[in-house]
């Protein structure tokens, strides 16, 4: 009888709960590291050929993206791939390759990488701007073709036959947005935070996920047994019976409370003493909407447009973005729909867009600096838009605001957009709410100036956390840094929510403050009007809403604004809820 592999325990950063117990899928990309290894005289044909074949494919894949980019965006633009087809295709380049495999007696990987980094190093090195620049080719197709010499690529994971745990380095949001939840049952990553858009992707999927790993993606074999607990961030390579027993345990434990919490998918989200709040959902697909009726939010309270625009090769014209804006209107009416315009930046950004690299993309050109920039791409949204909103509940809202003169530009496209409709005898909406987000610091201290130009505000806290802490949401490394309950953050959002209230307007919390049950009571005693969360978190947050006494919120708000310690802020949150909801603690802690 074979022995029971040894456990590996590695604990990451639990960003969407659940516990999976399946096989691991290893997934590569284009900058993975490659194993060096030595190889004997009688390999050197087979690795020659594997070298040949990874031409073949990657020579094919250039051809295509030429092929797409020229019909999305003109044949210009697709000549940037000459220079790529010129490095597959230099035969120079290829024969040192075989040569470097006769003389070294290593494997094509490594006998490619070093051929690439010295003819890269060497072009850097040059005067002349234009050879200097082929650098970044030769290693750009270097990259493809260890990849492609890998034998695995990312499209690969939709060919699995069986429901397996996606292991990576890190995962764009797009990749997790298209997951199918019939074969990805949980992934994990050495990269990421609790705020990064890969978790946030995994919370509104309900996929078990966990993050800020390090290195287990070099840990872990293909086909590993491996369980995921996204409640703990514990990671667990061949896990023993015992344990499989003791967790097989505990997810019937959470089971019966989940389908205890099931039951109040029709309740209303009101505090014991008739306090009543919005509770929406975040939502990135049409799809979704499925999940809104599912666990009961009401409306959405943030529709993030900008996954329309990802992992596809052309801008989704007006028609297609009509199309689902219409369908999730007409769905959920009378309750409201919240369109975010595009927020792309950061970790989301389009593939067939060629900008400059940032130094620092989450505060770089990005959301509405974007389409103020880019007027026609934005205009196309806003016309979208304003056709769906004859449902007569669909709002606008603008990110990343950071001055009133930005909302002032936004809203006279607006006002052109309506002009064209007009004239060409469309119907919307013309009274559709606009309102921003909330989550530059500049935003929340001049909430007064922005008040008149907008019906109302929703505060994005994973953001005004982020830039208010001067903490990168994305860096496992100081992740611990990152402190919703920090004084600072409660007075921006304190000061945000009474200046609405003085100017008649209502303030939503969208972030992942409002999906935390630990927070949602310290947030309504801050004077919160709505919440939008994930749709798989709408239950346990309704649950505590409707155990807790509005006095109670009031009583939490008024002594964590009293307080200097995030710690001692969090550690209120937590004993209110064991109080009220000890339910909800056994399922997140």
């Amino acid at each position: 009888m074979a022995e029971q592999p040894k456990e590996i325990i590695v604990q990451g950063i639990g960003v969407s709960p659940g516990v999976v117990v399946a096989k691991a899928f290893l997934l590569t990309t284009e900058d993975d590291r490659f194993v060096e290894r030595e190889i004997a005289p009688d390999e050197i044909p087979r690795e020659v050929a594997r070298f040949e074949d990874a031409l073949i494919e990657t020579r094919r894949q250039i051809h295509e993206i030429q092929q797409k980019v020229s019909t999305a965006i003109g044949q210009e633009n697709a000549g940037i791939f000459d220079a790529h087809l010129l490095v597959v295709d230099d035969r120079a380049f290829v024969e040192e390759v075989i040569r470097g495999l006769n003389a070294q007696h290593r494997n094509v990987e490594a006998v490619l990488h070093d051929v690439a980094e010295r003819y890269a190093d060497a072009l850097a090195r040059i005067e002349d701007d234009y050879l200097r620049e082929r650098a970044a080719d030769v290693r750009d197709v270097t990259r493809r073709i260890l990849r492609n010499l890998s034998g695995k690529s990312r499209s690969e994971i939709l060919e699995t036959e069986e429901p397996c745990v996606v292991v990576a380095n890190d995962l764009a949001p797009s990749e997790t947005a298209t997951m199918d939840k019939e074969k990805v049952v949980a992934f994990a990553t050495d990269l990421g935070s609790p705020t990064s858009h890969t978790a946030i992707m995994a919370r509104a999927l309900g996929i078990p996920a966990i993050v800020g790993l390090h290195d287990v993606s070099v840990r872990v074999s293909e086909g590993d047994e491996v369980l995921v607990d996204g409640s703990k961030g514990v990671f667990i390579v061949h896990p023993s019976r015992e344990r499989l027993d003791r967790y097989g345990q505990e997810v019937e434990n959470r089971k019966h409370i989940e389908s205890e919490l099931a039951r109040l998918k029709d309740e209303s989200a009101e505090t014991r003493d008739g306090y009543m709040v919005l509770l929406s959902a975040n939502i990135e697909r049409p799809e979704d909407v499925n999940s809104i009726e599912a666990y009961g939010a009401q409306g959405v309270g943030l529709f993030r447009s900008e996954f329309l625009y990802l992992s596809r090769e052309n801008l989704p014209n007006e028609e297609e973005q009509y199309s689902v804006y219409d369908e999730v209107a007409r769905r959920l009416a009378p309750d409201p729909v919240i369109i975010r315009t595009i927020d792309l930046g950061g970790d989301k950004f389009l593939s067939h867009m060629r900008t400059a690299p940032e130094m620092n993309p989450f505060m770089g050109w990005r959301a509405i600096r974007f389409c103020l920039a880019q007027p026609d791409i934005f205009k196309t949204q806003l016309r979208a838009i304003l056709r769906a909103s004859v449902s007569e509940n669909v709002k606008i809202m603008y990110p990343m605001v950071s001055s009133a003169d930005e909302v002032i530009q936004a809203n006279a496209l607006l006002e052109e957009a309506k002009d064209e409709l007009r004239s060409e005898g469309g119907r919307f909406n013309e009274d559709v709410d606009v309102g921003v987000m909330i989550e530059v610091p500049s935003a929340a201290l001049i909430a007064d100036l922005l008040a008149p130009h907008v019906k109302f505000f929703s505060i994005g806290t994973n953001d005004l956390v982020q830039y208010t802490l001067a903490v990168d949401r994305v860096n496992e490394r100081i992740a611990y840094l990152y402190r919703p309950t920090h004084p600072a953050i409660l007075k921006l959002i304190k000061n945000t929510i009474d200046i609405g209230h003085e100017h008649g307007i209502w303030t939503g919390i969208c972030g992942e403050m409002a999906g935390n049950p630990l927070m949602v009571p310290l947030l309504m005693g801050l004077g919160a009007d709505e919440f939008s969360v994930s749709p798989s978190l709408v239950p346990m947050v309704k649950d505590v809403i409707r155990n807790l006494r509005y006095a109670q919120a009031e009583e939490l708000a008024a002594k964590a604004l009293a307080s200097e310690s995030p710690k001692e802020v969090l550690d209120l949150c937590r004993d209110l809820t064991q109080e009220i909801a000890p339910e909800i603690i056994q399922l997140i802690e």
